[in-house]
């Protein structure tokens, strides 16, 4: 065979040795992250599926505006909600995919993200249970409620994950080239 080779000493192309597995809670984390983003898009998609709500709401905002702008900008608006949502489950895969191979900046990224999350999902949940929203105009379906807690606990159990003693190891700094 006279193919070129691929590896051996002094060879710019040596085959990378294998990178080892994460531990299994950091890949249960990967999972939880992204399941964390499919479920926030899936509420989102419940969110725009309401087109009269989104006609109402752009009325109240834009009075002015006739049915056919109206109709135009909810569309539009739904576009480009769907493209956001898609956007933002890839970005989670990445950083998610990047976590699981032992990044620690992408475990700080999504433990800010899913901490963010988690406390915004809090006050909605205090707000909508208190009375504090409705005092404000602001309609909180008990859909929208039990999407929220349910990513908040996805998050929390991921963050936990992440965090443990057995896999602090994971994401401690290692030589170049051995990743």
């Amino acid at each position: 065979m006279t193919g070129p080779r691929t590896t051996g000493p002094g060879n710019a192309r040596a085959a990378k040795p294998p990178t080892p597995p994460p531990p299994k809670p950091v890949d249960i984390a990967r999972w939880l992250f992204i399941l964390s983003a499919a479920v926030g898009m899936v509420r989102f998609v419940v969110q725009l599926a309401d087109r009269g709500m989104l006609i109402r709401e752009l009325r109240a905002q834009q009075p002015d505006l006739s049915q056919d702008e109206l109709d135009a900008a909810a569309t539009g608006g739904v576009v480009f909600g769907l493209l956001m949502a898609v956007a933002l489950v890839l970005v989670y895969t990445l950083l998610a995919n990047r976590m699981a191979q032992g990044r620690n900046w992408a475990r700080v990224v999504l433990t800010v993200l899913a901490v963010g999350g988690i406390f915004l999902g809090v006050v909605r949940l205090v707000a909508a249970v208190s009375g504090f929203a409705a005092a404000f105009g602001l309609a909180v379906s008990g859909v929208d409620l039990a999407f929220g807690v349910l990513t908040m606990l996805i998050d929390a159990a991921a963050v936990v994950l992440v965090y443990q003693a057995s896999v602090a190891g994971h994401f401690r700094p290692r030589p170049v080239g051995t990743r």
